[in-house]
């Protein structure tokens, strides 16, 4: 009889080939990631603090960022090297061993090739009891250990930071379960344009960890946060949990319901976690006017149920809507093409055209970009490859 294998260990995050990593994490530090749980897959489950750059002065012009008295300049207008994160204690000993190098002058070995000197660990490391830097080991947070400072400071740093609970690396199928760039900047149109869902009702499409959604009740009525999947939907409810003191303040409230792409309606068996009543049905098609999606179109089978999801309801809605779809224009090398490419994108923005095509159809869509030089209110690198579009629904009449 073999011997069992045995498992890997908690407290080391294993990236396997076929591991995707969104870039929001994989510009953290790497020295410690605070893990809460495992979720029920046996996944290690992170909580991520994103705070909200407010700016003192509500005069706030477009295309400006906003930036309390404390923040940096934001990543997407950086132009020199990226900053070691806030806590990182190797910092200043990075400067300070970039400097004597450059004073000293490069030192070459007897071959001519560059001669790195290393320095030992108990220089390199003041506290030999942390863990290798090439390594991530999580630390265990516990729910107890709070911040014991006042009551009104501690209120104040809630309102400014969402709290998100994901995964950090997970195969393609389970990419729901990270943050990426497209929903941090969905989340900023939506601070910038808050007259667009005050006092909506709204619909976000492959929700994931619920950021959005989280964002959009701080403005809206109701909130229909959908996805699929048991574990991540019950992942979106905690964060959903997590984060309810900003939508209490004006009384937002955030449905998460199960919303499969490839079937033609929402799932009533009360039997189903997630599933709808008829009543929050009746009301998604009665008053839903914004719907909203990010980070979806990386797969062109699923852009295909996500356009038919979005022709599907819209027909369904007696009011006109506004959708806003965030992607990301990936570059990839591919051996077809023998060339980099961008396929996943080409696919998406055929689809948008597609839309526009004269047919015979009781509503008519009208698509065109978002500028995306308004403020930034999240912490996050702004590239160029990022995207909005807007698509007006409209009756024919």
């Amino acid at each position: 009889m073999g011997q069992p294998v045995p498992a890997p260990a908690m407290d080391e995050v294993t990236f396997k080939s076929d591991t995707v990593l969104s870039d929001v994490h994989l510009y953290t530090r790497n020295q410690r990631h605070l893990m809460v749980r495992l979720n029920g897959m046996g996944q290690p489950v992170f909580l991520t603090q994103f705070k909200l750059l407010w700016s003192q002065d509500s005069g706030t012009d477009s295309g400006t960022e906003r930036r309390d008295s404390s923040t940096e300049k934001t990543p997407h207008t950086r132009t020199g090297p990226p900053e070691l994160p806030p806590g990182n204690d190797h910092s200043h000993e990075g400067r300070s061993l970039q400097t004597s190098q450059e004073g000293a002058g490069a030192q070459l070995d007897e071959d001519g090739d560059l001669d790195v000197v290393r320095r030992p660990r108990a220089t390199s490391d003041p506290d030999p009891s942390r863990p290798p830097r090439d390594k991530v080991h999580p630390m265990i947070l516990r729910q107890e250990e709070e911040d014991g400072s006042g009551d009104e400071a501690q209120e104040s740093r809630l309102c400014s930071v969402i709290k998100i609970e994901h995964t950090m690396a997970t195969t393609l199928e389970d990419v729901g379960k990270q943050v990426w760039r497209g929903a941090l900047l969905l989340a900023d149109y939506i601070l910038f344009q808050q007259a667009l869902l005050q006092g909506c009702t709204v619909l976000e499409l492959g929700a994931g960890t619920g950021l959005v959604s989280i964002v959009a009740a701080t403005l809206a009525r109701t909130v229909y946060c959908t996805d699929v999947g048991a574990d991540l939907l019950a992942m979106c409810q905690r964060n959903i949990a997590l984060n309810s003191h900003l939508a209490a303040t004006i009384g937002g409230r955030v449905k998460v319901r199960e919303l499969d792409w490839l079937k033609e309606d929402p799932c009533t068996d009360p039997e189903v976690p997630f599933s709808w009543s008829e009543e929050e049905i009746s009301d998604l098609y009665s008053h839903t006017t914004v719907l909203l999606a990010a980070e979806v179109f990386y797969d062109d089978d699923l852009t295909d149920a996500l356009f038919n999801t979005l022709s599907r309801l819209t027909h369904k809605l007696k009011n006109a809507c506004t959708v806003i779809l965030s992607v990301e224009k990936r570059l990839n090398f591919t051996l077809r093409h023998l060339d980099v490419t961008c396929e996943a994108y080409d696919h998406f923005r055929a689809s948008l055209h597609s839309l526009e095509k004269p047919v015979s159809s009781p509503v008519r869509f009208s698509v065109e970009p978002v500028d995306a030089t308004f403020p930034q209110s999240l912490a996050y690198e702004r590239i160029q490859q990022l995207e909005l579009w807007k698509i007006l629904v409209e009756p024919v009449t």
